[in-house]
């Protein structure tokens, strides 16, 4: 069956809310200014929803000559922040791994603290940052928890749906798995699982690794507040990640914890819009 792009989404800082697209222009990095900003510690961690379920109230934009970034929150009035590529670097940690960062000044992190409630700085990835993420396909992205393109069909939420559904359990919205791409078209689930090269206008995607899920699942996007078990729960009854998740294979038992969705890196960069279609041009085996 014909698979097309049907959702587009961009998250410019790190752990906060999406930027839904009409269009979109994909970089060696993923799409344009994907995870180019994260919100960290006093002492340069990245902070997640894992702990700051708070990061999704904050919807950023950057502007069209990538030069300013706004931040609105509800209760708080919106900041406007001059993209600043140029000031001295300082340390940060993703993962446990160090990596180099722009502080974006005090108005920022006087605006994030606000929010999230504990001592908060914005960073933007430096311009020579050269991260290589791991996976079938290597490739590079800004702060990202891995590979920098993540993709979802919409027959893989509606199988989980009627699982949860079976359960006595509401439906979920496809932002508690916050993909950047999200594919129409199929009728049977997980089908994006096997893709190993695709074509999406004129630009191309490598497999890199299954997306393994964690707690951030379990926050709702629009409260900024965890909402309980799902869908953990019912993903570890039937999307296990063995030891073949790095190639694709989910099994019945191993670790890794639960898979849902696929993780890309960029083969070629290029554009492409809602409606383009995704032209897979090879399979897993």
């Amino acid at each position: 069956m014909r698979a097309v792009v049907a959702e587009l989404v961009a998250y410019p800082v790190k752990g906060c809310a999406g930027v839904p697209m009409t269009e979109a222009r994909l970089t060696e990095a993923g799409l344009a200014h994907d995870r180019a900003f994260m919100v960290v510690t006093g002492d340069g961690t990245f902070r997640s929803q894992r702990r700051d379920p708070r990061l999704a109230l904050v919807r950023p934009a950057v502007g069209q000559d990538g030069r300013r970034l706004t931040l609105r929150a509800p209760g708080l009035e919106r900041l406007d922040v001059e993209i600043d590529t140029a000031s001295a670097r300082c340390d940060v940690e993703l993962f446990g791994m160090p990596y180099q960062g722009i502080d974006q000044g005090p108005d920022a992190a006087e605006w994030l603290s606000e929010i999230l409630g504990a001592p908060s700085r914005l960073v933007r990835v430096p311009p020579e940052h050269d991260r290589v993420t791991d996976g079938a396909t290597p490739g590079t992205s800004g702060y990202a928890d891995s590979s920098p393109v993540h993709v979802i069909s919409r027959a893989s939420l509606d199988g989980l749906n009627r699982r949860l559904e079976e359960a006595g359990s509401p439906p979920l919205p496809m932002d508690r798995f916050r993909p950047n791409i999200v594919i129409a078209g199929w009728a049977e689930p997980h089908l994006e699982d096997g893709i190993r090269r695709a074509r999406i206008g004129t630009a191309e995607l490598g497999f890199a690794k299954l997306a393994i899920r964690c707690a951030v699942t379990t926050v709702d996007q629009r409260r900024g507040a965890k909402a309980g078990p799902e869908p953990l729960r019912t993903l570890a009854t039937y999307r296990r990640a063995g030891t073949g998740g790095e190639s694709g294979g989910v099994g019945e038992s191993g670790a890794g914890g639960v898979a849902f969705g696929a993780k890309f890196s960029v083969l070629s960069p290029g554009k492409f819009a809602v409606g383009d279609e995704m032209d897979v041009r090879a399979w897993a085996r």
